[in-house]
């Protein structure tokens, strides 16, 4: 008469090793759920840094350009008040006067002068060192000729249209000097911002 085997249950017959991997899925399985506050401060905290992120260089952007405004309606005011002209001369007038300002050019104004001895046309404006440099070509010189520190446009010239070039600026200036009938061209730049330099110049001709 043979003897019952006894059977072993699942749980006997498993190894250890699967019981404790089994337990580490379910480990994973019961982890507790994220909770509303967790959530929240979450979701705070990654908004405020997707505003800061985006906000301050919108910001920064905003005072450039409002400062840049304000500057040139000053600069335009001061026009009026010195009696200049804001826009473009005339092409005839640049042409008289061998003054090529360039098409971008910024807070451009003018004034001219005539008398029996001489003419003369004044102009003011905002570029880039690109188109300076395009624009001193033009004329006939380059900006290698501008020398550091020196204001070329005379001091009467300066009282006709109200121009102040106070000393703490980076002032640089050039005469470009031509035979008769065509014109002297006095230039000063202000490169105390370098990457827009303002022209001052006054072209001199005679009849």
């Amino acid at each position: 008469m043979t003897s019952a085997i006894p059977r072993q249950s699942p749980s006997q017959g498993e190894p250890n090793g699967d019981r404790g991997a089994r337990g580490g899925k379910n480990n994973k399985k019961n982890k507790p759920p994220e909770t509303r506050l967790h959530m929240i401060v979450r979701r705070s905290l990654t908004l405020a840094i997707i505003v800061l992120l985006i906000g301050i260089p919108a910001g920064y952007l905003l005072v450039s350009a409002e400062q840049s405004r304000e500057g040139g309606v000053n600069k335009e005011r001061e026009a009026a008040n010195a009696g200049l002209t804001v826009g473009f001369p005339s092409q005839v007038q640049r042409r008289i006067y061998h003054l090529p300002i360039p098409l971008m050019a910024q807070n451009l104004a003018y004034y001219e002068t005539n008398n029996w001895k001489t003419s003369r046309m004044h102009v003011r404006f905002a570029t880039t060192p690109a188109d300076l440099d395009v624009f001193l070509k033009s004329i006939g010189t380059s900006t290698a000729a501008l020398k550091q520190g020196e204001v070329t446009i005379r001091p009467h010239d300066q009282a006709t249209v109200g121009w102040v070039f106070t000393p703490h600026r980076k002032w640089s200036g050039l005469t470009y000097a031509q035979k008769d009938p065509l014109p002297t061209v006095d230039i000063t730049v202000d490169r105390t911002v370098p990457q827009r330099p303002w022209v001052y110049a006054v072209s001199t001709a005679s009849p």
